[in-house]
């Protein structure tokens, strides 16, 4: 495991677009806020040059994602938005440059993909987290959104329980792992490749935006035929919603599906985390070690910089 160095007020951040650009009006904005808090920000070259659902070709994202490990004037990269394209050049990352550059690498969503290579090829901690144009870019952010970037700055443990919001008990015990996972679709489409989720043992995180539940049912199938699930020491479910009105025909429902997944592993999981595309949005570290206590209904996470 490689954990990442804080951040320091003067310290420059990087940000790149992986997936898709960014709105101009809401990255500004957020631009304008980590400069408040007394950071350097420095924009990627292709960050906002549009290529259809793109921000740029597969070699121009992957040149500001490789650039900006390499400097060492950065001392953290931020992605811009998610979307689609991050898994399009995953392929060719030049791994050996983040052995030997590690820093902070934050985003959530199709980032999920390169959380899971990074973490998995190089052992380098990173963060699952709001992204700067589609999250801090909006005019009305949650205060607790803005707060957990502060863990970058300060260490400590992260605790999770019901003060944060209501938590759903799917399986009791207490589970130990590194916590790793993400976007669930992301997940579902890494298997079969160089860079198929490892959940042997782990904390498996799941979260997933305007999927039915039929096709997160379908998804939780794929992951237990491939024996994730079994593999996995417990399970943290993170937001899952529909951007529509709920129809009487969406049977059954998210709290079916996962009571059916995860209510007879015999193994700890707890659903209700507000971890993914949500608001407030609860960032966390994936690849460090964390315990979840499904009776008490807590999560603990280890700092994930030091």
């Amino acid at each position: 495991m490689i954990i990442p160095e804080r951040l320091r007020k003067g310290d420059t951040i990087g940000v790149i677009s992986p997936a898709g650009p960014p709105d101009p009006q809401n990255l500004e904005r957020a631009v304008d806020w980590l400069k408040q808090l007394g950071f350097r920000v420095r924009i990627g070259k292709y960050v906002q040059k549009a290529n259809g659902y793109l921000a740029g070709s597969d070699q121009e994202r992957l040149s500001d994602f490789h650039e900006m490990f390499a400097d060492d004037t950065i001392r953290a990269v931020i992605c811009s938005r998610g979307g689609y394209g991050s898994a399009r050049f995953a392929d060719r990352i030049n791994f050996d440059l983040i052995r030997r550059h590690p820093k902070i690498f934050w985003g959530y969503s199709d980032i999920t993909y390169l959380h899971t290579a990074i973490r998995q090829i190089t052992g380098l901690v990173t963060f699952h987290g709001p992204m700067l144009a589609s999250d801090w870019g909006a005019e009305d952010v949650p205060l607790l959104s803005r707060q957990l970037f502060l863990q970058l700055l300060q260490p400590g443990w992260l605790r999770y329980d019901e003060q944060v919001s209501d938590l759903s008990v799917l399986a009791d015990g207490i589970a130990e792992g590194t916590l790793v996972g993400g976007n669930l679709s992301l997940l579902v489409s890494t298997l079969g490749t160089p860079f198929e989720i490892d959940t042997k043992n782990k904390l498996l995180l799941i979260e997933d935006v305007d999927e039915d539940p039929y096709r997160v049912d379908s998804m939780l199938n794929q992951l237990r035929l491939a024996g994730k699930l079994s593999r996995a020491s417990g399970f943290v479910i993170g937001d899952f919603r529909l951007n529509r009105p709920r129809e009487q025909n969406d049977v059954p429902s998210f709290s079916e599906v996962f009571k059916t997944y995860f209510g007879s592993l015999g193994k700890p999981a707890v659903s209700g985390f507000l971890i993914g595309h949500c608001r407030p949005n609860f960032s966390v570290p994936l690849g460090t070690a964390a315990l979840l206590d499904a009776g008490r209904k807590r999560l603990w996470i280890q700092p994930g910089v030091f």
